[in-house]
């Protein structure tokens, strides 16, 4: 091997290395993280809480963690990605483990509140690390492998968690996923490295986060960034109720079609980039992506045949995070790299407003 492709090759390994430690902490963020909702009838009975109470245990996480979004980007640009998503995974993974030895509700509230700050340094970070390992002409498709890792962990959560449960109740399963996660944390801060940057760096201050809220494009992607995660939390959250109780599916078919679900929206993550790398026009993506979510969401509601509500499930899940990667990627395009951890955070503050906004409605 010449030593001109020795640099190039050695940047290789550590850009695959790095993205998949980052999308392999993913996975056990979210095997903590969803398992209260998974695990959340026993918990309620454990803890002796009522359903608001319950409802209050996300509510106060997802505030916290749609809060520390712009904060979390800023410190990743201003600190580095690297670490920052090495705390945040620290963190969250050592108070799901905490969450799992709680035995009362004021304790439960408050591991959550703090549990959606630490959220809050996982994903702008992360999603700015992992781009950061792609060149120009693919970031959008770096942006849906991102995720690829969360939905991963919930379609392995749905298959196992409730096997585990059945023999072992809620608490040994919790810990041990928030025991693992901790481990994937180290085992990422020892070998995941950061992109070092080309050309001189030009530091960020807090400036640059209140001047986001100047940009139009910022607030044009905010409010699809609401649209879009308000109609994933929605679709995820109603569909199986909508399956039992208005079609009358048993509850095992309904965790099929939901499971069928999921295995689509985690690979369309990545394709959803690819087409808009590949096109060279992330509107037409996103635009065009919102157009079929109108359609299948509309069509949820009449249509009565069960293949014909299979078939609306699944394209539904294709496209409801098919245009994620362009998403995220456009006011980056736009504003530059210098201020990408900032941009990610700001678009994920109002898409989680959403999330909160439209399940709350529905």
């Amino acid at each position: 091997m010449s030593s001109s492709s020795s640099p190039a090759s050695a940047d290789r390994r550590d850009a695959a290395l790095t993205v998949t430690l980052v999308v392999f902490c993913q996975g056990f963020n979210m095997l903590s993280l969803g398992g209260i909702a998974l695990f959340l009838p026993l918990i309620r009975e454990d803890l002796h809480i009522s359903f608001t109470q319950a409802g209050m245990l996300s509510a106060a996480a997802t505030f916290t963690y749609a809060l520390g979004q712009i904060p979390g980007g800023y410190l990743a640009d201003r600190f580095g990605p690297k670490r920052i998503f090495f705390i945040g995974i620290l963190g969250s993974t050592l108070l799901s483990l905490n969450f799992g030895m709680i035995q009362s509700y004021p304790a439960a509230l408050a591991n959550q509140i703090v549990s959606g700050v630490f959220r809050a340094m996982i994903f702008a970070p992360g999603l700015t690390l992992v781009a950061s390992w792609f060149p120009p002409h693919r970031k959008a498709t770096a942006m849906g492998v991102y995720v690829i890792g969360g939905v991963s962990g919930n379609i392995f959560l749905s298959l196992i968690g409730p096997f585990l449960v059945g023999h072992f109740g809620w608490r040994p399963p919790f810990v041990a996923f928030a025991a693992l996660g901790v481990c994937a944390a180290f085992v990422y801060l020892f070998f995941g490295k950061e992109k070092p940057a080309a050309g001189p760096k030009h530091p960020v201050g807090m400036l640059d986060a209140f001047r986001l809220f100047r940009y139009p494009i910022m607030w044009v992607c905010a409010g699809i960034q609401f649209i879009r995660f308000g109609v994933t939390t929605s679709f995820n959250f109603w569909l199986p109720s909508l399956l039992v109780a208005d079609r009358g599916l048993s509850l095992q078919a309904a965790g099929f079609i939901t499971a069928m679900g999921f295995a689509l929206t985690g690979p369309s993550n990545a394709l959803g980039g690819y087409a808009s790398d590949r096109l060279r026009n992330p509107p037409l993506v996103i635009g065009g992506s919102l157009a079929v979510l109108a359609c299948t969401s509309a069509l949820l509601v009449y249509v009565t045949s069960m293949p014909a509500l299979v078939l609306v499930v699944a394209v539904n899940s294709i496209f409801v995070q098919f245009y994620f990667g362009p998403l995220f990627h456009v006011p980056v395009e736009v504003l530059g790299q210098r201020v990408a951890g900032m941009c990610a955070g700001f678009g994920n503050m109002f898409a989680n407003l959403g999330s909160l906004t439209f399940a709350y409605a529905l």
